[in-house]
């Protein structure tokens, strides 16, 4: 159990540090919060695919990479530089951090119809493919096999928290959202932790040398 918190919170850190940005699922989803209107529905299902698609990717690389040290290295030496570069691009954000707004006001919509558009924005964005099954799944596949279940509980947890944040705190979150200034903390605080993850990863690939 000891080694388990760890690995959780590794999960934790990086899902959300992937998540929290400035961008048209964010923006729909506290939409819908600011509006009351579906939100149950809407942050069960950002989530859900979320965790879906995680779990796929760490089954899938864990799968692919069982039997191929050296394929798991260079990925881990990739997923090294991705996340230090994602971390000098969140941090170069906060010097210039923008805004997350959303109106309330609009046509009132049918819970099919905020579902549909909570799965556009969330699978038909390639860059959620990229996060969750190809960077968090190879990340996750390199945990031991014992604890990629709580790695990848860690990486749903965050998306969970995320969305519910977005959608049931909406009235009271939206002012501070829309305040550059919060954006640039929180813009700082990502990319000191991808940078901390990219050290982490990189001397995990460097010990199976």
């Amino acid at each position: 159990m000891s080694a388990a918190w760890p690995v959780f919170l590794q999960g934790l850190a990086l899902s959300l540090g992937l998540i929290v940005a400035i961008g048209a699922q964010n923006a729909f989803v506290l939409r819908q919060g600011l509006r009351r209107e579906h939100v149950g529905s809407v942050v069960v299902f950002c989530a859900v695919a979320d965790a879906a698609l995680i779990t796929a990717g760490v089954l899938g690389m864990a799968q692919a990479l069982g039997n191929s040290p050296g394929l798991a290295r260079a990925l881990a030496l990739a997923g090294a530089a991705f996340l230090a570069v994602y971390g000098w691009r969140a941090l170069r954000r906060a010097r210039n951090p923008e805004r997350l707004t959303a109106s309330d006001t609009g046509a009132s919509i049918s819970r099919a119809a905020a579902l549909a558009q909570a799965a556009a924005f969330t699978l038909l964005n390639p860059h959620v493919y990229l996060d969750t099954v190809l960077l968090v799944g190879s990340i996750g596949a390199q945990q031991p096999a014992a604890l990629r279940g709580w790695f990848v509980a860690g990486a749903s947890t965050a998306s969970l928290l995320w969305f519910g944040l977005l959608g049931f705190g909406a009235r009271w979150m939206a002012p501070w959202f829309a305040r550059p200034k919060a954006w640039q903390v929180l813009d700082a605080l990502i990319g000191v932790t991808m940078w901390l993850l990219a050290a982490l990863l990189l001397r995990h690939a460097l010990a199976n040398l």
